[in-house]
């Protein structure tokens, strides 16, 4: 009897625990069917509230300043000292041509310098030497007006012939027209050892062959060409040893890797909030985790297409209205840990609820 009622005695136990499992189970039901409301209005709220509060755009790129180096003269490159991505500091010597035929260009000036002071020490010589001639001209004068007098006065007796009178009285010319002589040749010496107001104090032949010398040394300087700032080197492998470089042509370039900012190209349409000194976060695509804070700098002084080659020109009436982009810098106020390549994609993301 005890071995047959023990069947039922567990059918009971396990009607018992399902009964007991029910009011679990609804609980739990009724948890889930409110839970999903809850969170759907949870994340309403949430769009809700920080809609309108950022503007975004993944139209931007990490930019630096890049420093074209060229040379101030043209000759053939003899030495290269810098490579493809070398860190160069400020005064680093980059690369020289050929000195030698500037230095030539120096002996000359130099040359000439020394022909302008002969001159002038010539000129004054021949100053003095003028006033010598004025005295000797006023002597010849004296004379000759004394012995005009004395013929003068024979002739009036009549004791000379009218030849001599004649002779005396042209001899006295003569010499007064030599005093003359001397004295505009006096003058014009004058005038050309004399200084201008420009460089008072130095006559105009040193000044000028001084002016010389100093472009010859500094030519000769500039075939040195140094970095004029610091950073990094690109395109080098343009410069080879041989190769005939001209003045002003663009030889390498200097990225400055110390500043580094972004520039986001925005749409016309979310410009309407944005403001200088909101805070923005910048991410970038090639450091995947990385977002760095930064905050709107400035904007731009006009849209894309404005400054391009060949810009829009729609006066016809036959045109598309397409959103503008409008370039906006974004400063970045921390120190980055990974190096912010010149050109590297971002996405920023502006803040246009807060004003700084």
């Amino acid at each position: 009897m005890a071995d047959a009622d023990r069947p039922i005695i567990a059918e009971r136990e396990l009607v018992m625990t399902a009964d007991a499992e029910k009011p679990k189970r609804r609980w739990l039901r009724l948890v889930a069917l409110l839970s999903v409301p809850l969170i759907l209005v949870a994340v309403g709220a949430y769009f809700w509230l920080t809609s309108g509060r950022f503007v975004s755009t993944d139209n931007a790129y990490v930019q630096q300043d890049k420093v074209s180096v060229s040379a101030d003269v043209g000759g053939r490159i003899v030495a290269v000292a810098v490579r493809e991505n070398q860190h160069v500091n400020k005064g680093d010597l980059l690369f020289r041509i050929d000195p030698e035929p500037y230095r030539i260009a120096v002996e000359q000036a130099r040359a000439a310098l020394a022909n302008a002071q002969v001159q002038v020490q010539t000129l004054q010589t021949e100053y003095q030497g003028k006033g010598a001639d004025i005295e000797g001209a006023r002597i010849a004068i004296q004379q000759a007006q004394e012995d005009f007098g004395r013929q003068s006065e024979l002739m009036k007796r009549g004791f000379t012939t009218r030849a001599s009178y004649l002779n005396s009285q042209h001899a006295l010319q003569q010499a007064r027209v030599q005093l003359a002589n001397a004295q505009a040749q006096a003058a014009q010496a004058r005038v050309k050892l004399q200084t201008g107001a420009a460089v008072p104090g130095v006559n105009p032949q040193i000044a000028a062959a001084k002016a010389e010398l100093d472009r010859a040394l500094l030519n000769l300087k500039r075939t040195e060409v140094r970095a004029p700032a610091s950073g990094t080197v690109s395109q080098a492998d343009r410069l080879q040893v041989g190769n005939q470089i001209l003045q002003g042509l663009p030889a390498l370039s200097i990225v400055v890797g110390d500043r580094a900012w972004v520039e986001a190209n925005f749409k016309e349409t979310q410009l309407n909030k944005v403001r200088v000194g909101q805070p923005a976060e910048v991410t970038i695509d090639a450091y995947s985790g990385l977002k760095l804070k930064g905050h709107v700098w400035s904007f731009g002084a006009g849209t894309g297409s404005e400054f391009s080659v060949l810009p829009a020109q729609n006066a016809n009436g036959n045109w598309v209205k397409v959103t503008q982009r409008v370039p906006l810098r974004i400063a970045i106020d921390e120190q980055s840990p990974r190096p912010l390549l010149a050109g590297l994609s971002a996405d920023v993301s502006v803040d246009v609820r807060t004003h700084r």
